[in-house]
């Protein structure tokens, strides 16, 4: 009888296993290992496996699945455990469609997304939890710890961090670079993913399409000189789907002169597994063997990619007997699963505004109630959904609460004309006929709608046969539903499909019912007008409540960015009608983000925010309309009123721009942290354990938090800090802990948060590490980043960060402080350094506070146009050297110390200036 070999030993030593498995492999099949479908190798007995099961909010592209609320709805429920549970539940679906062979989802999850949010106008914003690092941080580890399991030695899922680094854009995402200086990279881009990393939660990253400081983040230095710095070197990193060939295409990045090359630094730079021409594992098998062939890369290159590969298969248990393993019988509890949607959908309903005497509804004063609107009575997936087993609408929620339930849709139907016929659409295809015909007109902003078929109640989409009437909405990556109405002169319309990234233009319908260049010229006539409709059932109605949002996959979504924040001009119309016939009247807004709706917040007596909550959305939404449950949500972004207050999309900046609410100034149409209860609470008696404190010291905060209110609520209370006096910008708060509370009628509890000073460093440029400054430090306790209810001080010990001394040093010209004109690139090495260039004549970078005394010469690193040194002023101050970059040049005796400028013209790009005595 043959020995079990040692990789398939279930109680032998994890990284012996490994290294067996690897040694029995050729090398042809440690290099098919590299592609995101491992083939299988029957002569070991080992099975086929996969990466990439997506695994967001529910298991998702693989048929019914329990529909939890999108991942930034989660986060808004401010409930860690209840994020590990939904994560549970989630990984549970996963193993248990990983036993059944017609589905056979991987057991690699590429979830949680952990990209702070800092711009509201990110397509893919509902898939990240906050724009705040530390929040996601700890949401991305819950829920990873729930995909994960338990377990000692065994995983239920391998979770991935998706996307790593700096990636809040879609608009040419492949081609964009996100400028992230020292400090923004380590106090606001890497603690976004250190928690889940270092804890083990999440044994695997995902790349990102988009260029870090000028290099792709497929070579980056930051998957080595970081992330794998944080637990050990076995963090498996993927790419993302199309990624590395766009490190060598023509049309994208073009950063390597062809793919061997490319796959070469990838697979060099820290990439383990390549998603790359679907399930064509030739292709980058042909490339990786060519890089061998080339000496670009040896068998190590390989093997060490392939060794974390096999170190997931391992802890995932694929070569344990069923017996030891405690996840090969996996069972799911519907029931249960249905229940735990219904409470993170309640969990995440945050009540922005509530006053006399709307809210919560109550069945004897309000016994009629009408619900209108879009989303009144349809609930939306995502593309990272799975599909609904079933789904309860607002509607439906409320129908079986109240005592009568009026609705209506609230959206207008037209008639396209050509003369005297009407443009009709079925499940068959378009035609002019004299009969008539229509279509509802759903407006998602920006011009964009979506035509749904009076004749049969499906939506119009182009089709490869040309256009049909055919569809349940938008639902597929290339959204082929949607539409622009294109007003001409002379009054008519044309109507052309829309096309935005990945959905291309398939031009307009013409006379002949076709897609071509010559678009026909339709008479559009509104034959209901969905908001006066709307109007005239709201005034016969006790109550009304508007239930409107965004379609996930129409604007803002993944490949597009939204352009404002407004409401679509339909939707701002019915609401503002509705409220004129009915005052009232409360809205629900179900989006994937934050709107900009000051004039819902001045005028309407209540507003609640969800985002796409998933089958148990109406159960859910009723529990809280009534006062069944407390809204359980506060925003974990900050909602502005307007996207004037906002930076260039672009631009990754958020302590020069002042994003987010660390260092936003301005007055939020919502903070931070907002959301209200139907209970009052009171703060009092705040307590700091610690006069002064050091580091190494860990200091407790408590405060009495009391319901002061006649019904039970929940509260998040919340501690922030801000360092009153410092060498750098410092954030104007920042969330260091919080607490989810629930409080009955006049009761109270004393509330503690522990903070380690440690915590309060910040990145320091001169030294290149962390710092505990010596300063006064404001301790908040609140509700939310500005409603602030106790304050006081901890004077903290630290260091003082003095001048940085230049004589005999290179400092690298990207630790600077305050900068005009400039941007993060990468040097002339394709994997390896960064510079600054100049974007603009009169650019400048400051490295504050330095020392030059000593300093005979300066020598500059890069290329371009030649560098001005200026002292304490980038523009009148005193000419201390004028540098060709890549020489050097003698420089004045000069003492003491000062703000040194270096003043550039466009083009010039330096990397770094070594100070020569």
């Amino acid at each position: 009888m043959s020995e079990t070999p040692l990789f398939r030993r279930y109680d032998a030593p994890l990284a012996e296993r490994v290294e067996d498995l690897l040694a029995r492999l050729t090398l042809p099949e440690k290099v098919a290992m590299l592609h995101q479908h491992q083939p299988a190798i029957d002569r070991l007995g080992i099975g086929a496996f996969t990466t990439g099961t997506e695994a967001l909010h529910g298991l998702a592209w693989l048929g019914e699945a329990t529909v939890f609320p999108q991942a930034i709805g989660l986060a808004t429920s401010w409930d860690l455990d209840l994020v590990r549970r939904v994560g549970e539940a989630t990984g549970t679906e996963v193993r248990a469609s990983h036993q059944r062979a017609d589905r056979g989802a991987g057991l690699n999850v590429w979830a949680p997304v952990v990209n702070p949010l800092r711009d509201p106008r990110w397509g893919r914003n509902e898939e990240g939890y906050a724009e705040d690092p530390f929040l996601t941080g700890l949401m991305g580890d819950a829920y990873a710890r729930g995909l994960a399991g338990d377990h000692p030695r065994v995983l239920r899922t391998a979770p991935t961090l998706k996307h790593f680094l700096g990636y809040n854009n879609e608009t040419d995402r492949c081609l964009t670079s996100s400028n992230l200086s020292p400090r923004v990279l380590r106090e606001y881009e890497l603690p976004a993913y250190r928690p889940a990393i270092e804890r083990g939660s999440a044994v695997a990253v995902m790349a990102s399409y988009n260029l870090v400081n000028g290099r792709p983040a497929h070579v980056s230095p930051y998957l080595e000189d970081e992330l794998r710095t944080w637990t050990g070197d076995e963090i498996f990193v993927v790419s993302d789907a199309y990624a590395p060939s766009n490190l060598a295409d023509p049309a994208q990045q073009a950063w390597f002169p062809d793919h061997a090359e490319s796959h070469a630094a990838a697979l060099r730079a820290g990439i383990d597994s390549f998603t790359d021409a679907d399930q064509r594992s030739d292709v980058t098998v042909e490339r990786i063997t060519e890089a061998l062939r080339r000496e670009l890369i040896k068998e190590e290159d390989v093997d060490r990619a392939v060794r974390r590969a096999l170190t997931i298969r391992v802890r995932l248990g694929e070569f344990d007997p069923a017996e030891h393993n405690p996840y090969a019988a996996t069972t799911v509890d519907e029931e249960d699963h249905r229940n735990l949607a219904r409470e993170a959908a309640r969990e995440s309903i945050t009540l922005l505004k509530s006053e006399c005497c709307l809210l919560p509804l109550d069945p004897a004063r309000h016994r009629t109630v009408a619900v209108v609107g879009s989303h009144a009575d349809r609930a939306f997936t995502d593309w990272y959904s799975g599909s609904f087993p079933y789904v309860v609408t607002a509607r439906d929620g409320l129908a079986r609460v109240m005592p009568e339930v009026l609705h209506s849709e609230g959206v207008d139907r037209v008639v396209l004309t050509l003369g005297a016929l009407h443009l009709a659409a079925d499940e068959h295809g378009v035609r002019l006929t004299p009969e008539p015909a229509a279509f509802d007109l759903f407006d998602w902003g920006n011009g964009v709608v979506t035509l749904r078929s009076t004749v049969n109640g499906k939506f119009l989409r182009v089709t490869n046969d040309g256009l049909a009437a055919d569809s349940d909405g938008p639902g597929d990556w290339v959204v082929t539903e949607m539409w622009k109405l294109e007003r001409r002169p002379d009054g008519t319309v044309a109507l052309r499909s829309h096309s935005s990234p990945g959905n291309p233009d398939r031009g307009a319908v013409t006379a002949q019912l076709t897609l071509g260049p010559r678009a026909a010229r339709f008479t559009l006539r509104t034959i209901v007008d969905g908001a006066a409709d709307a109007a005239d059932l709201a005034a016969t109605a006790d109550a009304v409540i508007v239930v409107i949002g965004n379609h996930p996959l129409v604007n803002g979504r993944e490949t597009e960015d939204r352009a404002d924040l407004e409401l679509p001009p339909a939707q701002d119309r019915l609401l503002r009608e509705v409220y004129a016939a009915n005052r009232n009247t409360g809205l629900v807004l179900i989006s994937s983000y934050p709107y900009a709706i000051g004039w819902a917040d001045t005028h309407l007596p209540a507003v609640l925010w969800m985002s796409h909550g998933g089958q148990e959305l109406g159960n859910a939404l009723a529990d809280v309309l009534t006062g069944r449950a407390d809204p359980g949500g506060r925003l974990t972004q900050t909602w502005y009123r307007s996207a004037c207050e906002l930076p260039d999309i672009l631009d990754y900046d958020i302590i020069t721009n002042d994003a987010t609410y660390q260092y936003y100034r301005g007055t939020p149409l919502y903070p931070f942290g907002h959301g209200l209860s139907y209970a009052s609470f009171d703060y009092s008696n705040l307590d700091i354990s610690h006069t002064s404190a050091a580091v190494g010291d860990r200091v407790t905060v408590t405060a009495w938090v009391t319901n002061v209110g006649k019904r039970a609520g929940r509260e998040v209370v919340q501690l922030y800090t801000h360092q009153q006096v410092s060498r750098v910008k410092q954030p104007l708060r920042r969330l260091r802990a919080f607490a989810k509370v629930r409080l009955g009628p006049g009761e109270s509890r004393l509330v503690s948060f522990d903070l380690d000073v440690a915590d309060l460093a910040f990145w320091d440029v001169t030294s290149n590490r962390f710092v505990v400054e010596t300063a006064r430090h404001k301790i908040l306790l609140g509700r939310s980043a500005s409603d602030i209810r106790l304050t006081g001080t901890l004077p903290v010990r630290g260091s003082r960060v003095g001048a940085q001394k230049a004589a005999d040093r290179t400092i690298r010209a990207g630790d600077h402080d305050e900068y005009s004109g400039i941007t993060l690139v990468a040097t002339g090495d394709p994997v390896r350094g960064e510079a600054v260039r100049a974007t603009e004549d009169g650019a400048w970078c400051c490295l504050s506070g330095t020392d030059l005394s000593g300093v005979r010469e300066v020598a500059v690193e890069g290329d371009g146009p030649a560098v001005t040194l200026r002292l304490d002023d980038p523009y009148a101050g005193g000419e201390f050297a004028l540098v060709t970059p890549g020489s050097a040049a003698a420089v004045p005796e000069t003492e003491g110390v000062h703000d040194l400028y270096l003043a550039m013209d466009a083009g010039s790009r330096v990397s770094a200036i070594t100070f020569r005595s």
